[in-house]
């Protein structure tokens, strides 16, 4: 078996120059070199597979190369540079913090600080994955990292900087690894296809770098895949059967199949996509992804935004010329709910399916909505010429129903002639019928709905008034919506309540709080008699009385029994005779 390297060693960055999508770090970092302000502390932050740790390893080899004074990158010829190429330097130290994270491992690292390079000017750490060192091994390294001897230099990498200990972050100089364009991906593979003598579409390049996500790494572990599959002929076919990537015809047809409202074929191209082994939320990400770069490809100023090959960038552009913004606006918003619902549906085939209904008829829920007809797909308008009328009814039918239209004008006593072939016989094709408005959901939209509510206040009937504003006929509303009252209490308290009109406005004169509070908690009496009366701007004012409320009810002392007698003999005299002639009195 041959020593296979895999692509991500092999083509691994050996100079600056050579680093892939990330000159702003590249040329930063030369030009301190050559201008002498070099810190004693980096840290390289990013995403993985990007280059953080290969651009450590260049800058660790520049700064010991002896012959790096002119361009400033790794000769990769002196001994400094092929020991440190074949792991055999002593002045760069490799640490990985996510193995070696505890206080005991920088303790050790902090020993080797000590002690001066034997060979070079310089002693560079690199550590990688610094996020993962403990609370008490980034306290134990603080003070070194912030005041190290001249020769001593640290540079360290992680994938997660918001986990760095702010201490930490201060006495660094921090670069921002992005991630890698599609198109750099894309030219740094051709370049290996080329060397490797590989013939690969450009289709499926794009395809492994926009399935790498940024991450160069991933390209090349991707790639290496693809070539034990395919071998030294590479084709887009091959590429997204193994890497289970849905085609993108597929979306292509689909939404040509949507602008004819051809929803047959929506649903049988469906079935064919997850008799594939698709998931149905991959379908639908994949759908919302080509409806995103349809409207992209609608100006042809924002075509640039689409990192696909130029083949497919005309394809999505011819398609844009298809659809309306309409279109594409309400299918992303369609395909964007169901997105969202998705993982709380039950059948979820169904609810996908349902999505797609809707899209295939946008255009007539548009037109419903503006309150217009909508027209039918051209495909399905049936055909009225009169060949095909011919068709479908007799010859003997025709020629009666032509004979019966000729005789309209003519005089009455005078007889057709139904055999006569002379005269031509002018039939008119029957009208087609007006299409059924479809009853497809309304497209969820604030305009519309405002559209819908001013249309529904324009039709408003008139309602007609039930009597006459007079205060006679509002006491007797009054008094009909008390008798629906169930609270014996509040009933009393309504048909006691004095009633006054003025203008617009009704009067209820109360004697206490208690019964203004029980009229106020009535929010129905002033709907029943705007409605009764007809009048939307009818109001209800209520007053207390005071006068009733000094001229109420006066407390009596109780009596005394003498006083009692006293009543009792005004009353009836008889009991004062009785009292004497027995001699009764009351003791005091």
């Amino acid at each position: 078996m041959s020593n296979f390297v895999v692509s991500a060693r092999k083509y691994r960055p050996n100079r600056f120059e050579d680093v892939v999508g990330q000159s702003h770090v590249t040329n930063t970092l030369k030009n301190a070199l050559k201008n002498d302000h070099l810190a004693h502390a980096f840290l390289f932050c990013g995403p993985r597979g990007v280059g953080k740790t290969t651009c450590a390893r260049i800058l660790a080899k520049v700064l010991n190369c002896r012959n790096a004074q002119e361009t400033f990158e790794p000769c990769n010829q002196c001994d400094s540079c092929l020991s440190f190429n074949e792991n055999a330097s002593f002045n760069i130290t490799e640490l990985d913090a996510a193995s070696n994270n505890s206080v005991e491992h920088i303790r050790a690292l902090i020993e080797q600080v000590r002690f001066q390079p034997q060979q070079g000017d310089y002693k560079v750490f690199i550590i990688d994955e610094v996020h993962m060192l403990s609370q008490q091994a980034f306290n134990a390294f603080l003070k070194t990292l912030e005041e190290p001897p001249s020769y001593a230099i640290f540079i360290l990498a992680t994938t997660e900087k918001h986990k760095i200990i702010p201490t930490i972050l201060s006495r660094c100089q921090i670069f921002d690894f992005k991630r890698i364009q599609v198109e750099s991906m894309v030219e740094h593979l051709r370049s290996i296809c080329q060397e490797e003598g590989i013939t690969i579409d450009e289709e499926a390049l794009h395809v492994v770098a926009l399935k790498a996500d940024g991450a160069l790494r991933d390209a090349l572990s991707i790639f290496d895949r693809i070539v034990a599959f395919s071998g030294k002929e590479i084709k887009y076919q091959d590429v997204i059967e193994n890497l289970n990537v849905l085609d993108y015809d597929y979306y292509f047809k689909l939404v040509d199949s949507l602008l004819v409202e051809d929803i047959s074929s929506v649903m049988l191209l469906f079935d064919e996509i997850l008799k594939k082994g698709f998931d149905p939320d991959i379908f639908l990400s994949g759908l919302s992804e080509h409806l995103r770069n349809i409207l992209v490809a609608k100006d042809e100023a924002t075509l640039g935004l689409l990192t696909l090959s130029q083949g497919l960038k005309q394809r999505y552009l011819q398609q844009a010329q298809k659809a309306s913004s309409t279109f594409i606006l309400t299918a992303l918003n369609l395909a964007n709910d169901c997105d969202i619902h998705y993982k709380t549906a039950r059948n979820k085939r169904l609810h996908v399916e349902m999505a797609l209904i809707k899209m295939n008829y946008i255009y007539r829920a548009v037109a419903i909505n503006d309150g217009q007809v909508a027209a039918l797909p051209e495909k399905k308008t049936p055909d009225l010429s009169l060949a095909a009328v011919s068709e479908t009814k007799p010859q003997e039918n025709l020629l009666q129903e032509s004979e019966e239209e000729t005789v309209v004008g003519q005089d009455i006593t005078e007889e057709a002639d139904t055999t006569t072939t002379d005269i031509p016989v002018e039939t008119e094709a029957p009208k087609p019928e007006e299409p059924v408005l479809l009853t497809t959901p309304k497209i969820g939209s604030m305009e519309a709905m405002l559209q819908q509510l001013k249309a529904e206040e324009a039709q408003e009937v008139v309602v007609e008034a039930k009597y006459e504003l007079t205060l006679e006929n509002i006491k007797k509303v009054w008094l009909e919506f008390a008798e629906t009252i169930e609270s014996d209490s509040v009933r009393n308290m309504l048909k006691n309540v004095d009633l006054e009109f003025n203008a617009q406005e009704v009067k209820a004169v109360v004697s206490s709080k208690l019964v203004e509070n029980a009229v106020r908690q009535e929010v129905d009496l002033i709907t029943k008699l705007r409605e009764d009366f007809a009048l939307d701007n009818l109001s209800l004012a209520i007053e207390i009385d005071k006068s009733k409320i000094d001229q109420g009810p006066k407390i009596q002392k109780p009596l005394t029994s003498k006083e009692k007698l006293r009543q009792m003999y005004e009353q009836n005299p008889e009991v004062k005779t009785l009292a004497n002639r027995f001699g009764l009195r009351f003791d005091d």
